[in-house]
């Protein structure tokens, strides 16, 4: 059973900085990529940032320039370093990995339990 860790979240004031990190465990065959989404109140759930497994990202436009996503040197854990943050961040982050199981290559998708920033003087 793959299982991912969040953790992080919290109170945050304008123009300040947040990391969230997330912890794969589990047996998996490949990592194709990791990410993060988040869903405010309301709104649909959204990618925030990607990276995949040769180390390319991939950021949505409105966190461009502001948050950067790493990873560990095994793969296994994500970074999201969230910085100039604005109350329009405030949401659910979401960590989220997709891959394959096994050598016979069964994808796999699995979610996190999701990590609560609020960006608010």
């Amino acid at each position: 059973q793959v299982q991912l860790v969040e953790s992080g979240g919290g109170l945050v004031q304008p123009g300040g900085s947040l990391r969230l990190s997330c912890a794969a465990s589990g047996s998996i065959f490949r990592i194709n990529a990791m990410g993060w989404y988040r869903q405010a109140p309301g709104k649909e759930r959204e990618l925030v940032a990607l990276i995949i497994s040769g180390g390319n990202t991939h950021y949505a436009d409105s966190v461009k320039g502001r948050f950067t996503i790493s990873r560990d040197n095994a793969k296994t854990t994500v970074y999201l370093q969230m910085n100039s943050l604005k109350p329009e961040d405030t949401a659910v982050y979401y960590c989220n990995l997709g891959g394959y199981r096994d050598s016979a290559l069964n994808y796999l998708e699995v979610w996190g339990q999701g990590t609560l920033v609020t960006v608010s003087s």
